[in-house]
C-alpha cells in the first residue's frame, strides 16, 4: 500500500526533527556524519516502504521515533542514531547482515544484528522469547548500546500499545516488567524505568491506573501550595549562601505509588509520600563535589529536622547502576515528613540519562578506578562467557543480577564487595569464588561464627569458612539472590542429580523385575502421585539419593490407582459453547484403562468448551481478574490472576502460549473456593471470639483452618475459609477490619 502526500509529510516532519535533535545535541559534528545518518534514513525509508503499523501510521516513524530516544532521552551519538533507524531492517525486509556491514560498516552490522529477532524454528520445551532475550543480553559483552537501542525500541512500543489486542498486550508488558525495567533501572534509565512502569500499569490495571492518576489530579493544588511553602526558607538560606542552583518537586509515579498501596496495604490518602524535593545546584571547582552536597544538606537541616534513620548517603558509595546523591527524609510544616534529593548537575545528569552520561563523565570527574556499573558490566560479561544451556535457565539467573538495593560488605582485609539487598553468606562466598562457596560450611560475621544461611547487612565483614567435603545442598537455591551463585548451584545439582537419576532408574528396575513387573510407562503413572513425584525423573532422581525407599513397593503394585479429580471452578470464554460445569461438582475417574489426566485433557483439545485449571500460584476465586495461559503439555488453559508474578515471567517468556480471549467467571455460585487471610493486630480477651462469630455466624462461611499466635499483646496469624467470590471475600475483610484491636487484614496469594 502506496503511502499518501499525508504520509510522506509525516515522515518528513518526523525526519526533520530527529535532524533537529541531533543538531540540538551536537551528533554530527563534520558532513560526513550527517551524510552516514541521512544514508540510514533513506535505506530504512526504502526498506518499509509502504508497510503500516498496527496503528496504521507509516512503519518508517518507529525507527525514527527510536532514534529520538536514543538522542533526546538518553544522549547516543551517531552510530547509535544510525544503528536504530536500520534496527527493523534486517529482520522486517531483504537486507542481510553482509548488506548492512557493506553499506555501512561491520560495527554497525553488528549492532543491528544484536537488534534482530531469532528466526527459525525452536524446540517446543524453549522458549523463543527466552532465546531472543538471551542473543541480546550477550551484546553486553561486546556493545552495551545495543541494549539500549533495544530498550528505546520497547519504549516506544509501550507509548503505542493500545493498537495491540488484549493477548499482545500482556504479552509485551509482562517482558518489559520482567526484563526490561529492571534494565533501565540497572543502566541508570531512570526517567525510562518510570515510564515503562507506568505504561504497563496503565494497560494490564487501566481501572486502578486512572483512579490514581485522577486522585493526583485533584490534590495539585493543595500540593503546590505546601511545596511552595516548603521551599521558601530553602531557596532564602540557599541564595544567602549564593549556591546556583535549581529546585522542583518530583511526583512519585503512578505505578510505584500502585506498588506502595499493594505493599502497605493502604489507601490512597494514607500514602504521605507522593512528592519529594530535588535540589540540582552547579558545583564548584572547590572544594569536593562531595563536601558541597553536605553543605546543602546542612542548609535543609537548620531549618527542618531531619529523621535519623532516613538519610541515604549514596555519594560515599555510590548504587551500581551510578546513581550519586543524598537522600534524606526532614519534618516539614503540618507535621508531613518530605523528602529531599541533594545532586549536583553531573549526577542528575548521570540519574535522568543513565549510561551515555555515566561514560561522558567517567574521564573528567570520576576518579575511582572503577565505579559501580563497570563493576556490574564486568560481572555480567563473567557470566555470559559461560552461560547455561537453557536459555529460560539463563534469563532467570541474569534477572537476579539486576536487584535494585546495594549493600557493601568487607573481606577479612578490609575490601569492599557490593551485594544486592538480601544477600546472604553463600551469595558472598559464590561472589569470591565458585570453589570457596561450594566448601562453604559457616562464616565469622564481625568475628561471631553464624551459619552460611545468614543474611548480610551492610558494613559487616565477612570470612567464609570451608570444609573439603562440603557440597551444595538444594535448599541453598531459597536462599541464594545472586546470579553467580545461583548457577554455580544448579550446576553442581544437576550433574547430581543426573548421577541419581541414572541410578535410581537402574534400580527401581531391578525391584520391579523381582515382582516380575517390567518398567512402563502405565506402572510409572501408577508410582508418581504415590510417592508425590511430578514427573519421572523427579521419582527416579529422589530413588538414587536414598529420598524414596521402595520397601512398600509391592504393595503399591497391588492398588487399584483409581482416584478422583474434582474439578472447582466455573470459567468460560465468551462466544464460545460451552461453559466449563454447571451446578455439581464433577468427578473425573482415572483408572489404569485410562492413560493420564494430561493425555485425557489433552484429547478434549476439539471439544467446544476449554479444560482449565485453577494456578495453585495465586488461587484466583471468582470476581478476580484473570488470564488465560495454555500449557502445551497438558493441553489446559491455566487461570492466573491477572497481577501474578508466575503469570508475568510465563508471558515474558511464552507469550504466544497466552489465551487471546478474555476469560470470564460464570454467574454460578454453587461452589465454594479456598482463599487464605492474614490477619494482625493488638491482643485482647474475647478478639478470636468476636472474627469466628462474624465469619461463621454473620457471613456463614465455612473455615478450613485457623492458626493464630499471640505474642508481647500483639497476635498476628493465617485464616484459611471457603468464599463464594472475590465480592464476598472483600466484604468479609471490610467487616474484620472493623473488629475492635484488628490492624492489619489482608488476603494471601498462595494457600
Amino acid at each position: 500500500m502506496e503511502y499518501t502526500p499525508h504520509d510522506e509529510a509525516l515522515i518528513e516532519a518526523k525526519w526533520q526533527e530527529l535532524v533537529d535533535e541531533c543538531r540540538k545535541h551536537k551528533i554530527c559534528k563534520r558532513e560526513d556524519d550527517w551524510q552516514f545518518v541521512r544514508r540510514a534514513y533513506f535505506l530504512a525509508k526504502e526498506a518499509h516502504k509502504g508497510v503500516r503499523r498496527r496503528s496504521g501510521e507509516p512503519y518508517v516513524i518507529h525507527p525514527i521515533e527510536v532514534a529520538l530516544i536514543a538522542v533526546r532521552e538518553i544522549g547516543l551519538g551517531k552510530k547509535s542514531v544510525v544503528a536504530a533507524l536500520l534496527h527493523d531492517v534486517v529482520e522486517d525486509t531483504d537486507y542481510t547482515v553482509e548488506d548492512i556491514a557493506r553499506i555501512f560498516s561491520p560495527k554497525i552490522a553488528s549492532m543491528v544484528d544484536g537488534l534482530t529477532k531469532i528466526a527459525g524454528v525452536f524446540n517446543s520445551q524453549n522458549s523463543e522469547q527466552a532465546e531472543y532475550f538471551r542473543k541480546v543480553l550477550l551484546t553486553l559483552s561486546d556493545d552495551v548500546r545495543v541494549i539500549i537501542i533495544k530498550i528505546a525500541d520497547r519504549l516506544h512500543n509501550m507509548r503505542t500499545l493500545g493498537a495491540m489486542p488484549h493477548n499482545k498486550q500482556i504479552k509485551i508488558t509482562s517482558e518489559t516488567i520482567y526484563l526490561f525495567v529492571p534494565l533501565a533501572y540497572r543502566l541508570g534509565l531512570h526517567a525510562i524505568k518510570s515510564e515503562l512502569e507506568d505504561l504497563c500499569m496503565r494497560y494490564r490495571f487501566p481501572k486502578e491506573y486512572e483512579e490514581i492518576r485522577l486522585k493526583i489530579d485533584a490534590t495539585k493544588s493543595k500540593r503546590e501550595e505546601y511545596i511552595e511553602r516548603f521551599m521558601a526558607p530553602i531557596r532564602e538560606v540557599l541564595d544567602r549562601n549564593k549556591f546556583q542552583y535549581e529546585m522542583s518537586a518530583r511526583v512519585k509515579s503512578i505505578y510505584s505509588i500502585w506498588n506502595k498501596m499493594r505493599r502497605k496495604e493502604i489507601p490512597f490518602e494514607e500514602v504521605y509520600d507522593l512528592f519529594a524535593i530535588r535540589i540540582v545546584f552547579k558545583a564548584l571547582p572547590f572544594p569536593s563535589e562531595k563536601t558541597q552536597c553536605w553543605q546543602v544538606y546542612s542548609c535543609v537541616t537548620d531549618i527542618y529536622t531531619p529523621k535519623p534513620d532516613r538519610l541515604r548517603d549514596w555519594i560515599s558509595i555510590p548504587k551500581s547502576n551510578g546513581y550519586e546523591a543524598l537522600h534524606s527524609t526532614v519534618m516539614g510544616p503540618e507535621g508531613t515528613w518530605v523528602e529531599v534529593q541533594v545532586r549536583t548537575e553531573r549526577m542528575n545528569d548521570i540519574a535522568e540519562r543513565g549510561f551515555a552520561a555515566h561514560w561522558k563523565y567517567k574521564h573528567a570527574s570520576i576518579t575511582q578506578e572503577e565505579d559501580g556499573l563497570d563493576r556490574w558490566l564486568k560481572k555480567v560479561r563473567d557470566a555470559l562467557n559461560s552461560p547455561a544451556e537453557n536459555a529460560l535457565e539463563f534469563l532467570d539467573n541474569f534477572k537476579l543480577s539486576l536487584y535494585k538495593s546495594d549493600i557493601v560488605v568487607f573481606t577479612p582485609k578490609g575490601e569492599p564487595q557490593s551485594l544486592p539487598y538480601g544477600a546472604s553468606v553463600l551469595d558472598f562466598a559464590y561472589e569470591i569464588h565458585t570453589k570457596i562457596g561450594d566448601h562453604a560450611i559457616g562464616a565469622k560475621i564481625n568475628h561471631r561464627i553464624m551459619p552460611v544461611t545468614t543474611l548480610l547487612n551492610s558494613g559487616d565483614q565477612v570470612e567464609v569458612i570451608t570444609a573439603e567435603n562440603a557440597r551444595p545442598k538444594a535448599e541453598w537455591l531459597d536462599v541464594v539472590i545472586t546470579s553467580k551463585a545461583r548457577q554455580a548451584i544448579q550446576d553442581h545439582l544437576k550433574r547430581e542429580r543426573e548421577d541419581n537419576i541414572n541410578y535410581g532408574m537402574e534400580l527401581l528396575r531391578k525391584r520391579l523385575e523381582e515382582h516380575s513387573v517390567i518398567l512402563s510407562g502405565r506402572v510409572l503413572r501408577k508410582l508418581m502421585p504415590a510417592y508425590e513425584c511430578r514427573n519421572k525423573d523427579e521419582l527416579y532422581s529422589k530413588i538414587g539419593a536414598g529420598i524414596i525407599n521402595l520397601d512398600n513397593l509391592d504393595k503399591l503394585l497391588k492398588e487399584n490407582s483409581s482416584r478422583k479429580i474434582l474439578k472447582f471452578w466455573k470459567l468460560f470464554i465468551p462466544g464460545m459453547e460451552g461453559v466449563q460445569q454447571g451446578d455439581d461438582i464433577d468427578e473425573l475417574d482415572l483408572d489404569d484403562d485410562v492413560t493420564s489426566l494430561d493425555e485425557s485433557q489433552s484429547a478434549k483439545e476439539g471439544s467446544p468448551a476449554p479444560e482449565f485449571v485453577i494456578a495453585e500460584c495465586c488461587e484466583p476465586i471468582p470476581g478476580d481478574n484473570v488470564v488465560g495461559y495454555r500449557d502445551p503439555q497438558r493441553g489446559v488453559i491455566v487461570v492466573h490472576k491477572s497481577n501474578c508474578d508466575t503469570l508475568i515471567r510465563l508471558a515474558a517468556q511464552f507469550g504466544d502460549n497466552i489465551v487471546k480471549d478474555e476469560i470470564k467467571w460464570s454467574q454460578h455460585k454453587a461452589v465454594s473456593y479456598l482463599a487464605s487471610v492474614e490477619i494482625r493486630g493488638i491482643d485482647r480477651p474475647g478478639i478470636i471470639l468476636d472474627l469466628t462469630r462474624l465469619i461463621t455466624a454473620d457471613f456463614s462461611i465455612n473455615m478450613r483452618t485457623i492458626n493464630v499466635q499471640s505474642h508481647d499483646g500483639i497476635f498476628e496469624g493465617t485464616i484459611s475459609l471457603y468464599v463464594k467470590d472475590i465480592q464476598g471475600l472483600n466484604s468479609l475483610l471490610d467487616n474484620i477490619r472493623q473488629i475492635k484491636g484488628m490492624e492489619s487484614v489482608k488476603r494471601l496469594l498462595n494457600v
